[in-house]
C-alpha cells in the first residue's frame, strides 16, 4: 500500500488557500490542479509499503509524534518544483519554526525506517510544502508562482500527525489510516 505521513490544515486555511487560487485555476491548460481535501503538508513520503510492517509503523509513528510539540503554521507564498521556468508542481509554502518543523519529519522518517518502511527520498532537504497542481511535461509556472507569492493565510495549530494511504488513479484519493497526537505542551514548557 503506498503511505505518506502528514499534518492536515484546518478548513478554514484550505478555504482561505481555495480562494486565492480559484483564480488562478483556467491557465495554463496543461496543469491538473489537486482538489482541496487533497491538500496537506507531507513529513514523510513513505511508499509502496508492506501491510505486515503496520503495526509497527503505527508504534514508531506514534513515539515520533510524542516527542514534538504542536507546530504553529501558516500557509503563505508559493514557487514551483524543480524550478518556476520549467515547472512540474505548483505548490503553496509553509511558515513554521522550520528547525522545529523539520526535526519533527526527520523523526518521522527515522520511525518509519526502523519499522522497515524507509522514505525513498529519505536524505533529501525536507521543504514543506502543499502541492497545489502538477504537469506532466515542464511548464512555465512562473506567473502562477508570481500571482501566490504574496499569499498569507491565518496561522494554526497542528497538534497531530496522520498515516495516510494514497490511491492513485484519474483522481487519486487518500484515506487516513490512523492519526496521533503531538506532545502535549506543559507548564514548563
Amino acid at each position: 500500500m503506498r503511505l505518506f505521513v502528514a499534518i492536515e490544515p484546518p478548513d478554514q486555511v484550505l478555504a482561505e488557500l481555495s480562494a486565492a487560487t480559484g483564480r488562478l485555476r483556467p491557465a495554463p491548460a496543461e496543469l491538473r490542479w489537486t482538489r482541496r481535501q487533497s491538500w496537506h503538508l507531507t513529513l514523510a513520503f513513505l511508499g509502496e509499503v508492506d501491510e505486515r510492517v503496520l503495526p509497527d509503523l503505527g508504534i514508531r509513528l506514534e513515539r515520533a509524534a510524542r516527542r514534538h510539540p504542536p507546530q504553529r503554521l501558516s500557509i503563505a507564498g508559493a514557487g514551483a518544483f524543480p524550478s518556476a521556468a520549467r515547472g512540474r508542481v505548483l505548490w503553496a509554502g509553509i511558515q513554521a519554526d522550520r528547525q522545529a518543523l523539520t526535526a519533527l519529519a526527520n523523526s518521522v522518517a527515522a520511525g518509519a525506517r526502523r519499522a522497515g518502511a524507509p522514505p525513498p527520498d529519505e536524505g533529501r532537504k525536507y521543504h514543506p510544502h502543499l502541492t497545489l497542481a502538477r504537469c506532466r511535461e515542464p511548464t512555465d509556472l512562473t506567473e502562477l508562482a508570481a500571482d501566490l507569492a504574496g499569499f498569507a493565510g491565518s496561522t494554526w495549530t497542528a497538534s497531530e500527525i496522520a498515516l495516510i494511504a494514497s490511491y492513485l488513479g484519474a483522481e487519486p484519493r487518500y484515506t487516513e489510516l490512523q492519526r496521533w497526537a503531538l506532545r502535549a505542551k506543559t507548564g514548563a514548557q
